[in-house]
């Protein structure tokens, strides 16, 4: 449980007063302002520094001016709708990525939280990156969020559970979470495996996103995203001192507890491993190019 002190502090991180009451707009004014100005991060996995899932060190965490991903976001959110009157309740869920041919079901990859309100049942989820801006009602039909559009169900292989279609212009494909409430022991191992294998990710690629009522930002290693009503742009960020202002300014982040020599490190550690994707993307363009048969050979 969050003490009134860091409450009062995360709500002074979100810009925005205690609520009067537990309402349904202002969940979506909560949830709003948490997308916007807290970030999807995993900073803290490259840097090499150990965190928890933990809500109440998420939360401490957040109003020192950082983020997380899924457990630490929606894990802080939860606890910050808890104090504040709302009926929130985590669920263990399973993100569809794009590679994923099928949906995951509740692999335990992902928090979910859902609130009950006077007005109704609402999906609630800060965890998601490029995901919602404001929450959905838990019934089946279609939404647009600016550019996004999604679709909400019930899950086909989550007995009893929903699913969450996300836009084409995405980085997923899903999501699916358990009827069952859950509490943050349920997230530990799932936590470990993702911030500490070399198979992760979030231990491979650096990752910031944020949403926006339009669309959502994505600076993926040095690869700066950006969707919108306008369309998406891409646009490679090569160059040290914009990449840091990009995290510190566009994205939000406070890297004052980031020596000058962490950073460097950093920097050469992101930098290498886009230098390292790009050396491979040309190599695979350049092995389907040799591949591809001669227009005369395909016809005879």
């Amino acid at each position: 449980m969050l003490n009134p002190d860091l409450v009062d502090r995360y709500q002074r991180r979100l810009g925005l007063p205690r609520p009067a009451a537990p309402t349904a707009d202002a969940l979506a004014a909560l949830h709003r302002a948490h997308v916007e100005r807290v970030p999807y991060e995993d900073l803290e996995i490259q840097l090499g520094r150990p965190t928890t899932v933990d809500p109440v060190e998420s939360a401490e965490r957040i109003v020192r001016g950082r983020g997380g991903y899924c457990f630490h976001l929606n894990g802080a959110f939860s606890a910050l709708l808890q104090a504040l009157g709302f009926d929130a309740t985590r669920h263990v869920a399973g993100v569809q990525r794009q590679v994923d041919p099928e949906p995951v079901g509740a692999a335990g990859n992902h928090m979910a939280l859902t609130v009950r309100t006077a007005e109704g049942a609402w999906l609630a989820d800060v965890g998601l990156g490029d995901g919602l801006y404001e929450p959905l009602p838990l019934r089946t039909g279609t939404h647009r969020q600016g550019a996004l559009r999604f679709g909400m169900a019930p899950s086909a292989v989550v007995p009893g559970g929903w699913r969450l279609e996300h836009d084409p212009q995405g980085s997923f494909r899903g999501m699916e979470f358990s009827p069952v409430p859950a509490g943050p022991e349920d997230f530990v191992r799932e936590h470990v495996r993702l911030s500490t294998s070399p198979e992760s990710s979030f231990v491979q690629v650096f990752c910031t996103m944020r949403r926006g009522a339009d669309g959502f930002e994505a600076l993926r290693g040095c690869l700066l995203v950006q969707v919108g009503a306008a369309g998406r742009e891409d646009r490679e960020v090569t160059d040290e001192q914009e990449w840091f202002g990009l995290l510190t300014g566009h994205f939000g982040l406070d890297l004052s507890d980031v020596p000058a020599e962490r950073r460097a490190a950093l920097w050469q550690q992101v930098h290498g491993a886009h230098l390292a994707w790009r050396a491979a993307e040309a190599a695979k363009t350049a092995a389907e190019a040799v591949a591809e048969p001669e227009p005369e050979a395909a016809g005879a």
